[in-house]
């Protein structure tokens, strides 16, 4: 099946509905730019959001949208980007929903070499002064040689910022970065491979983990829920961080960014890991009060 298809049609088996939180921890708040918003807890974050996909559509979603879907479901704030555009673009569409919902939305640029010029300056550009808090790359759309993503990451190290990668199950390039670039805090998206069923590739990219202090895997995408578990276990939950990598309209952006919040919350974790890998561990890797 078409992975851009079954990304689409992924939902968690979950059942609807969120689990209560546990009192100690996950207080209810409202932020200022919504007033009349539903209830929301304080301390979920989702790091994997797009405000482009990479979908044979290049499906976008507003800002509106977003935090509508987060109002909804009890998500705090959100990392945004867009990706299958211009690292100019992405920059645009970011600040664009970032200004509408600055207490909300957390920006990251997205890494796209270009034919007619080097972006490199436009992603330092983003990075200084801690506009941008990370970078994202995709495999999808970016060569992996050490020559294009290398100054990338370099850059990212320098200014303390999260770079979030798709390798689409690229071990040995995960391996090479994360050895290469010790002060760069590589976050893994989806655990190494979206919607991966090979428990053993999994396992591969944990281990790494294991060696690599640099490495943190998200949790976004995770077909295998118990190796989430396993994962908190061998590296700890402060190196796991979740996301929905939503919007998604199937069957409706509301569900589908529910479900993928009830796959943590049904976990068998502590609820101090949970708190963790639910907006905890990426605040601290930000600097976040």
């Amino acid at each position: 099946m078409n992975e851009n298809l079954s990304r689409r049609r992924f939902v968690g088996a979950a059942a609807a509905g969120a689990a209560a939180l546990s009192a100690a921890g996950w207080a209810a708040e409202q932020p200022s730019e919504t007033p009349a918003a539903g209830p929301r807890t304080r301390s979920i974050l989702d790091a994997h959001v797009h405000l482009k996909h990479g979908n044979a559509e290049r499906t976008e979603y507003s800002a509106q949208v977003i935090v509508q879907t987060m109002d909804a479901v009890g998500i705090s704030q959100a990392i945004v980007f867009a990706m299958s555009t211009t690292t100019k673009r992405s920059m645009e569409m970011a600040e664009a929903a970032v200004s509408q919902y600055p207490q909300r939305l957390i920006p990251y640029v997205y890494a796209l070499p270009h034919y007619e010029r080097p972006v490199i300056h436009e992603i330092e550009a983003a990075l200084k002064g801690r506009r941008f808090r990370g970078v994202k790359i995709h495999v999808g759309e970016c060569t992996l040689a050490d020559y294009v993503i290398d100054p990338v990451l370099k850059l990212a190290g320098k200014y303390g910022a999260l770079c979030l990668v798709d390798l689409g199950g690229r071990l040995d390039v995960a391996q090479r970065l994360a050895q290469a670039f010790p002060d760069t805090r590589l976050v893994i998206a989806h655990m190494g491979r979206y919607l991966a069923k090979d428990a053993a590739l999994v396992d591969q990219f944990i281990r790494l983990a294991e060696q690599h202090r640099n490495v943190v895997l998200d949790t976004s995408g995770v077909a295998l829920a118990d190796k989430i578990v396993e994962a908190a276990k061998r590296i700890g939950s402060a190196r796991l961080v979740w996301g929905t990598d939503g919007p998604h309209a199937d069957p409706d952006t509301v569900t589908f960014a529910r479900n993928e919040l009830n796959k943590i919350l049904k976990l068998d974790l502590a609820e101090a890991d949970k708190a963790n890998i639910l907006g905890g561990s990426v605040r601290a890797l930000l600097g976040l009060s």
